[in-house]
């Protein structure tokens, strides 16, 4: 198993959209921060050079972010380039000849997983895989078939031990940061369970469509793009017991212990929905059936959460963009001083995004002499200018060895088994209004008499 920390970083799809957006940004400022000095390859095969390269890395940070001559001068330095084939291997000949000294490089495929054979077998004809390591991008197959195919190319030349499937959800500050609130207060365990949580729902809101991106919208739809991925992981965090240690195979086997006990979704329990005008998109079929809203209910068969029903709702042209957890707690055993009906039940209210908030639902009483309540919530908010960028703290995780952040082969496939009964088709689309919270039978999947708790928008508040 590699341990010792990568000593170049190759990415494959130097000039593409990822890298432009997302690499070029991170790798700056891990250089900004300090500690990265490693070799920095590009791999394309659009008949670049190193100038056309760097001209490309200056126009990115430019253009995401904060920008210093100095440090990019240093980053610039860092930088080389090799253009080829990904399917000749000359091209890899040229790759060890960049490598030059280096020992243990790292490799992410920023590149669609069609040409993952080419380049994993291309890095052991050449003699470039042994002791390296793999990035890997979403997504990770389009059903438990495709994903477990995927898996068996990379496993032919890398050790899933040296395999990072790279999710960026899962390195946003505010994802860490709920992992954090559940473990790191001793308040909550006592409660977090099927005796005092009613229901938990999680819902990702985006305000705005598929922003010309309607053709790669038609591949994968709201379940795959991101039910199966993100909002599962978030379920994860939210219903796994603490980590019997503080290493990642800990984690990541409490994780997959949750995956494992996640019942296969009922098609009967989810409703997919498309707003009216998806099919006028760019890129998209005249009778598309591919959604762009889904609302479901997860199970989770565990001692702890037993008939606790795990509400997700996730889509697009919604009213408002917005990420966020509602944990209701059941109501107490008697009502004193109200009618148990009149009042709502405490919660736990987790906004992941575009804030960072943390808050608490419960009661009050009010003012006077009759022993009547209302409703208050206690808000924490958590703000940083200088927090790590998700893509910037996953790579500097990858370069370390650190796995804690990444999602493993049976973590995946895991996932998938929950998703597939609905991925075959036969369930309809059902359109809906952009502004709207999704078709009206979204409702219908919260039982109990309950209803969907839509985010709103925060309002600031002094500290």
């Amino acid at each position: 198993m590699v341990k010792m920390e990568s000593d170049a970083f190759v990415f494959f799809g130097a000039t593409g959209d990822l890298a432009y957006k997302k690499i070029f940004p991170a790798l700056y400022a891990m250089v900004h921060r300090g500690g990265f000095h490693i070799p920095i390859i590009g791999m394309a095969r659009a008949g670049w050079d190193l100038d056309r390269l760097k001209a490309r890395a200056r126009d990115s940070i430019e253009h995401n972010g904060d920008f210093e001559e100095a440090c990019f001068a240093k980053l610039s330095a860092l930088l080389r380039y090799v253009d080829g084939d990904y399917a000749d291997p000359a091209t890899f000949v040229q790759l060890k000849t960049a490598l030059g000294l280096a020992k243990s490089p790292i490799y992410y495929l920023a590149i669609p997983p069609s040409m993952f054979s080419s380049v994993v077998r291309g890095l052991q004809q050449c003699g470039c895989a042994t002791n390296a390591r793999l990035i890997v991008e979403k997504p990770f197959g389009r059903d438990l078939a495709s994903a477990q195919a995927l898996d068996r190319t990379l496993h032919e030349v890398f050790e899933e031990s040296s395999i990072f499937r790279i999710d960026h959800y899962l390195g946003k500050e505010a994802v860490q940061n709920l992992l954090y609130f559940r473990f790191a207060n001793t308040f909550l365990e006592p409660i977090w369970n099927r005796e005092y949580i009613r229901d938990i729902q999680i819902t990702m809101a985006e305000s705005f469509g598929v922003q010309g991106r309607g053709a790669f919208y038609e591949e994968v739809g709201t379940i795959r793009d991101v039910v199966q991925n993100h909002l599962l992981q978030v379920v994860t965090l939210l219903a796994m017991d603490a980590p019997a240690g503080h290493d990642s195979k800990t984690m990541q086997a409490e994780k997959l212990r949750i995956f494992r006990a996640m019942r296969p979704l009922d098609p009967k329990e989810v409703v997919r929905g498309q707003f009216r005008g998806y099919r006028d998109e760019s890129g998209v079929a005249k009778d598309s059936q591919i959604e762009t809203f889904a609302a479901l209910r997860l199970r989770i068969d565990t001692w702890r959460w037993a008939d606790v029903p795990f509400y997700i709702r996730a889509g697009k042209n919604l009213p408002i963009t917005a990420t966020e957890v509602r944990v209701t707690l059941r109501r107490p055993p008697l009502a004193i001083f109200d009618p148990s009906d009149a009042m709502p039940s405490n919660y736990f209210r987790l906004r992941l995004s575009p804030e960072v908030v943390i808050g608490e639902g419960a009661l009050a009483k009010l003012n006077g002499e009759d022993m009547r309540g209302e409703p208050v919530e206690l808000i924490a908010r958590h703000n940083s200018q200088s927090e790590k960028s998700p893509y910037e703290r996953l790579l500097g995780d990858a370069v370390r060895g650190d796995t804690s952040l990444f999602t493993q082969d049976e973590t995946v496939e895991a996932a998938w088994r929950v998703v597939d009964p609905i991925l075959a088709g036969g369930l309809p689309v059902i359109p809906y209004e952009p502004g709207t919270w999704g078709p009206d039978a979204a409702a219908k999947i919260v039982d109990g008499g309950e209803t969907w708790h839509d985010p709103q928008v925060e309002r600031s508040s002094p500290c």
